[in-house]
């Protein structure tokens, strides 16, 4: 096992460094809310779906170039419901990420632990793939809607409809191709481990 725990060197180490961190900063976090309650910060949102006209703004672009506006909008006192839709939309990337280096962790410490070329590494390696894969989309949109809520409690002439939220909503490309990337691997790994257990047997 002392091969493949060099393997997985230096992300082993990285990631149980980087969970602990993370989950030291959250009970931080926790903690500070509790006390000092919700914050007396002002919350604000910017709404990219404006395109409006920045000529009445005094912009002056050159000859051939436009120039746009995109308004944003704070409230000074907010309400609960405006603090709650902005924890939302911090706290559906929030647990991806947490629950992303959670698997990561546990993943290499059963590797480094069982082996790299095993079932149970292609069966972690499955499920952190179908997590970002999956995880990513639903956080994005989650942190649409909640800014296309948050945007409405704010805005006279925003809406949230069943559709609003996709204006907003930025595709995780990236995080999608690494989940299916990561569920090529699992299959990879899945196979070379039969193929190690069919080499054991004939030994």
């Amino acid at each position: 096992m002392t091969q493949d725990r060099k393997l997985l060197e230096p992300i082993s180490t990285v990631s149980s460094v980087a969970l602990r961190l993370l989950m030291a900063l959250l009970i931080a976090a926790f903690i500070l809310s509790t006390v000092h309650g919700w914050g007396n910060g002002n919350i604000c949102v910017t709404d990219w779906t404006s395109n409006s006209s920045s000529a009445a703004r005094g912009f002056v672009p050159e000859p051939g170039a436009t120039a746009g506006s995109v308004p944003r909008y704070c409230a000074e006192n907010a309400t609960n419901t405006q603090h709650i839709l902005v924890g939302i939309r911090s706290l559906a990337s929030l647990i991806l990420s947490v629950g992303g280096l959670f698997l990561l962790n546990r993943l290499l410490r059963s590797a480094t632990r069982e082996g790299v070329h095993t079932p149970q590494t292609a069966a972690g390696l499955r499920l952190l793939g179908w997590w970002l894969l999956v995880g990513s989309v639903v956080a994005q949109v989650i942190a649409a809607i909640a800014q296309t809520a948050l945007l409405a409690t704010l805005a006279q002439d925003a809406h949230l409809t069943g559709v609003s939220w996709l204006e907003v909503w930025n595709p995780p490309y990236l995080a999608v191709l690494t989940g299916l990337g990561i569920l090529t691997f699992a299959r990879i790994t899945r196979s070379g481990s039969k193929m190690r257990e069919d080499l054991e047997g004939l030994v």
